[in-house]
């Protein structure tokens, strides 16, 4: 039977001391004449290399609502999601779906997504996606067989947006 503090506290049986173990040694620099690093340095090191990028998956049949996901570099949705969402990129996966507000550099839509979408740099909307709202976008592609209804508008830096009345678009 699993204990609900069994997820969540340090575990002492030694399964996980054997691996932290390689971090805590101190590391050696290579070069001549040099001074080994402290340990504090050499786990310092590791953690900035772990943070490479903080990657979300919304696996098939996963289902979130309600929530507002933040310091996520990556949102890759394959199941269902009703959520704000800021963060760098989004990629919508064929079978995902996508509720809420959204603010991305990227975002790539090959599911569909309803809502209200803001993309600082480029919007892809691939033949499967499906995407209808309140979209903003700096630059935006549209693939043959896409569907895109809504209230439609490029971002600009002088704060102007060029309104596209609503639309389907079927051969893009």
């Amino acid at each position: 039977m699993l204990q609900k503090d069994g997820f969540f506290r340090k575990r002492d049986d030694g399964l996980f001391n054997k691996s932290s173990s390689a971090l805590s040694a101190p590391a050696v620099n290579t070069a001549a004449n040099a001074a080994p690093l402290s340990t504090d340095t050499a786990r310092a090191e590791v953690r900035a290399d772990e943070r490479k990028e903080a990657k979300l998956v919304v696996g098939p049949e996963i289902k979130i609502k309600g929530v507002e996901i933040s310091d996520c570099d990556t949102l890759v949705v394959e199941g269902r999601i009703e959520a704000t969402l800021d963060s760098r990129v989004l990629e919508i996966t064929s079978h995902g779906v996508f509720q809420g507000t959204i603010a991305v550099d990227q975002a790539e839509i090959h599911g569909r997504f309803e809502g209200e979408l803001t993309v600082r740099k480029q919007l892809v909307i691939h033949a499967t996606g499906k995407v209808s709202g309140k979209i903003r976008y700096a630059k935006i592609k549209v693939e043959e067989g896409a569907e895109l209804a809504g209230d439609l508008a490029m971002l600009d830096k002088s704060a102007t947006a060029i309104n596209v009345p609503t639309k389907r678009v079927a051969n893009a």
